[in-house]
C-alpha cells in the first residue's frame, strides 16, 4: 500500500497524511527554476539516510527535489515557491543560521527555510518533537549548499 502526503494548500501550511504504510509515500514535487534546481541538487545528494531515527522511504512521483522519512512521514521539498504567508514581520525560527517560517503559527507542522537562493520546505508531523531536531540536520546542509540572499531579503 501507498501513503499519500498531501501538501495542500501549501500557502496555508496544511499537511495531511492518509492511507497506510507500504514504504512508498506520495508527495507533490516542486517545479524549481533552473538556478534553484542546481542548488537543490547539491542539497538532495547530501540528505541523511535517517531523520528523527526514521529511515528514508520511497517517494512517488519520483522527483530529485523530494525526500521523505518514516511513518508518519517527514517530507522535504527543495525549490518550492516563496511562501505566500512570508511577510517582513513574520516570526521566524533561526536554527544554525537558517531562518525557518513555521506554519500555521499556532501549531506549526510546515517549516520553510527562507532567505536563501532556493526555498526548502519540511513537513514535520507533531509526533516528531521537538521539530528542531530535524530542522538542525537540514539547516547545516542548507548553509553549505544554498547561498544566502542579500542581507534583509527573505
Amino acid at each position: 500500500m501507498r501513503r499519500r502526503l498531501t501538501l495542500g494548500p501549501v500557502l496555508a501550511g496544511t499537511v495531511l497524511v492518509a492511507g497506510c504504510s507500504g514504504g512508498v509515500v506520495e508527495v507533490p514535487p516542486p517545479d524549481p527554476d533552473e538556478r534553484a534546481a542546481q542548488l537543490c541538487q547539491g542539497l538532495m545528494e547530501r540528505l541523511p539516510d535517517s531523520l528523527f531515527g526514521e529511515e528514508q522511504v520511497r517517494v512517488e512521483p519520483a522527483s530529485r527535489f523530494v525526500a521523505a522519512w518514516g511513518s508518519p512521514t517527514v517530507a522535504l521539498r527543495c525549490g518550492v515557491e516563496r511562501p505566500a504567508g512570508l511577510q517582513p514581520d513574520s516570526e521566524l525560527m533561526v536554527i544554525n543560521e537558517i531562518a525557518w517560517l513555521p506554519q500555521p503559527a499556532d501549531s506549526p507542522n510546515l517549516y520553510t527555510a527562507v532567505g536563501r537562493e532556493a526555498y526548502v520546505e519540511m513537513s514535520i508531523p507533531p509526533s516528531y518533537s521537538p521539530p528542531a531536531e530535524g530542522l538542525t540536520a537540514i539547516s547545516d546542509l542548507i548553509v553549505e549548499e544554498i547561498p544566502a540572499l542579500p542581507a534583509g531579503t527573505l
